[in-house]
């Protein structure tokens, strides 16, 4: 059964505000984050009845608007600046996911990586294809091995240094994918 549009909307403003909350603070707490939802702890509780269910809530939809967000860039970017930003703002997406992980179980990790890899391969491969056609990116890259080269951005400590060298590593890595 479909959900009525006030819990549909109550539902997406409890993920917006957790995201920016728990992105600040990875320990708020759910309460914090009903308040500042303008719902009650019942109504977050309903929605997302674990502490582990929110934080996963809150990654996969921001790993879909990630992924809504490739045929956007690869329409109005050149495929190099569409890929630079893609995997910038994908980084800052594992940042997230890793920064929660006291909050996930190992299970729920695995799941939902496992869970959202296709759609991430998939947004990497249309920015590719993108790339390729317009020659500006080497022909027959692996998207797998593109994710795996990108994986280096995102585990530099989240320091301005950190910041400095993750941007260096992006520009080495999309430097090397240039046709």
């Amino acid at each position: 059964m479909p959900q009525r549009s006030d819990a549909q909307a109550n539902r997406a403003r409890i993920l917006e505000v957790a995201r920016d909350l728990l992105t600040s603070d990875g320990d708020a707490s759910l309460n914090s984050i009903a308040k500042a939802s303008g719902v009650g702890p019942g109504t977050l509780y309903r929605h997302f009845p674990t502490r582990e269910a929110l934080v996963l809530a809150v990654y996969r939809a921001e790993v879909q608007r990630l992924v809504d967000w490739a045929p956007e860039l690869v329409a109005t970017e050149p495929p190099l600046t569409a890929l630079r930003r893609w995997f910038e703002r994908l980084a800052s997406q594992i940042r997230l996911k890793h920064g929660l992980g006291d909050a996930l179980s190992a299970a729920a990790q695995d799941s939902v990586t496992s869970e959202t890899y296709a759609p991430v391969i998939g947004a990497i491969s249309l920015i590719l294809q993108a790339g390729e056609r317009d020659a500006s990116i080497r022909p027959s890259l692996d998207p797998d091995d593109v994710l795996m080269l990108m994986s280096s951005v995102w585990r530099t400590p989240l320091t301005p240094a950190g910041q400095r060298q993750s941007s260096r590593l992006l520009d080495l890595v999309v430097d090397s994918l240039r046709s």
